[in-house]
């Protein structure tokens, strides 16, 4: 068994991928999308999040040797069954924000300063980057929705929403096709998304939400919207969805961050799962479209311009 500071190191030494995909499944975990003794399943992760199952295997390690999972002899590992979830401690995870470097890219491509088409090489040698650092990135902007490898060499940076005439196209767009999906004949209602769903918001609701990461607070209420379109049967319009989601998402993270409208936002999200108990489609269409026609106003870029910041 390694010394406590051999074990130390080894935190420290985990890759940037590692350590954020730890970071982002112990937030699942705390926030409720991974129940409580729920089996964290390697294939599922990785899909999930867009990677290999080789950094999602190392993540779950670093997060069993922190105490926050369990493993379970030739099971794999679990969710603590009684839901408790250690800390991490100071000094042996990198820090949660971004790393600057990402940032200075996604802003480099957001105003225009930086091509479509790029090499890791031309990457490494613009930011002083190493190629561990920019592979680490690309992957990362890769989970993100605003690049892609190229076929053969190089990578291409894809269209996002950078303007707010653009961010209120998407939501424009939505307003159309979201209210409209409950009302499809081959929409079927499935109880296990809306218990799934009702429970993330509660714990939303119960969290201290200044604590939750942005990307995480983001994802939650993207993953919501998600799940709710896919019971409407017809795959092209949560693909729709999905894109234009991934599409908005970089402009949303650069916005200051008002949490207390993501208290609205649960609430009305609740709101609507309950008229889908009810089986209710009309209202649930119509609460759709009021939610997202306020999420629109709440959300503008103009209008977040206009504010101080609330983070």
């Amino acid at each position: 068994m390694p010394s406590a500071p051999a074990l130390s190191r080894r935190m420290v030494t985990a890759s940037p991928l590692v350590v954020e995909l730890a970071r982002e499944i112990g937030d699942l975990i705390r926030l409720g999308e991974i129940g409580a003794g729920e089996k964290l399943a390697t294939q599922k992760l990785a899909n999930r999040f867009g990677v290999s199952r080789s950094p999602v295997r190392e993540a779950l390690s670093l997060l069993h040797r922190q105490g926050m999972i369990e493993q379970r002899p030739n099971r794999g590992y679990f969710a603590k069954a009684d839901g408790s979830t250690a800390q991490f401690p100071e000094g042996e995870f990198l820090p949660r924000s971004e790393p600057s470097e990402y940032h200075a890219i996604a802003e480099d491509w957001l105003a225009n300063r930086i091509p479509a088409e790029v090499t890791e090489q031309m990457l490494r040698e613009r930011y002083g980057l190493t190629k561990a650092q920019v592979n680490d990135i690309l992957v990362r902007a890769t989970r993100e929705g605003w690049a892609e490898r190229k076929q053969g060499y190089g990578w291409r940076f894809l269209p996002v929403a950078r303007t707010a005439e653009a961010f209120e196209q998407i939501y424009r767009f939505r307003m159309i096709v979201e209210p409209a999906a409950f009302l499809e004949p081959t929409f079927r209602l499935d109880r296990t998304v809306l218990a799934e769903q009702r429970r993330i918001q509660e714990r939303l609701l119960e969290t201290d939400i200044d604590r939750v990461p942005a990307e995480r607070l983001l994802e939650s209420g993207s993953l919501f919207h998600e799940e709710l379109i896919r019971m409407c049967g017809n795959p092209f319009l949560h693909m729709s969805l999905v894109r234009v989601n991934r599409m908005r998402r970089l402009l949303e993270y650069r916005a200051n961050l008002n949490r207390q409208r993501l208290l609205v936002q649960c609430t009305e999200h609740l709101q609507i799962l309950d008229a889908l108990e009810r089986n209710d489609v009309l209202e649930t269409s119509y609460l759709m479209r009021q939610h997202l026609s306020g999420a629109l106003v709440r959300k503008s870029p103009v209008q977040i311009a206009k504010e101080p910041s609330r983070r």
